[in-house]
């Protein structure tokens, strides 16, 4: 199956999104219930307020999309195998060209040293992936995601799946039912990233 920019938006507005299982194989998910992060009691460790507020990093956006996706697919301690083939990272690529798909990354001079990656659709950001090469720094990338997001007018962050990182920042699950919603919501808001 070839992921065109026109099947992958069709997907994330019906609340589907592709990952590539260990031969390669495209499948779809439409978890329940499913993860979202709300932006409005988006919750910071005090720990990592420290280190949003020291600023000895540069955040950008969408200035090195490929190499985001890039580490994100890069195996990691306890995370050998990945879900970003080759064939995930050519498609979000050309979401990317097309605006849709956008990066959050934290540069410590002329390193990229974390960040995070998503879906946008109006007033949607979908979540994808996100790596950090420092201490804290995907967690970095994530507040100034949240706090831009809130300031473009984004009304839902989905997350898909929940994790233990994502659950102290305030992430929630909700079923089906109340994600497709939240989704069509979002998806009536225009927002731009």
């Amino acid at each position: 199956m070839v992921l065109t920019p026109e099947l992958l938006i069709s997907a994330y507005i019906q609340g589907i999104f592709p990952m590539a299982g260990e031969n390669g194989e495209i499948y779809w998910y439409d978890p329940d219930p499913r993860a979202v992060l709300p932006l409005d009691t988006f919750h910071i460790p005090r720990s990592l307020r420290r280190a949003v507020r020291r600023q000895d990093y540069e955040v950008r956006r969408d200035t090195a999309f490929s190499d985001v996706m890039r580490a994100c697919a890069a195996p990691a301690p306890g995370r050998e195998d990945t879900w970003i083939s080759d064939d995930i990272i050519s498609a979000y690529e050309e979401l990317a060209q097309l605006g849709f798909a956008h990066s959050m990354e934290i540069w410590r001079g002329s390193r990229l040293v974390g960040g995070l990656y998503g879906v946008t659709v109006n007033g949607l950001f979908a979540g994808e992936s996100m790596f950090a090469r420092e201490r804290d720094t995907s967690k970095i990338a994530l507040v100034h995601l949240v706090a831009h997001l809130r300031r473009q007018g984004f009304l839902l962050l989905d997350i898909q799946f929940m994790t233990e990182h994502l659950h102290r920042f305030g992430a929630v699950e909700i079923t089906r039912q109340e994600y497709k919603q939240a989704l069509a919501l979002a998806l009536k808001k225009p927002a731009r990233f």
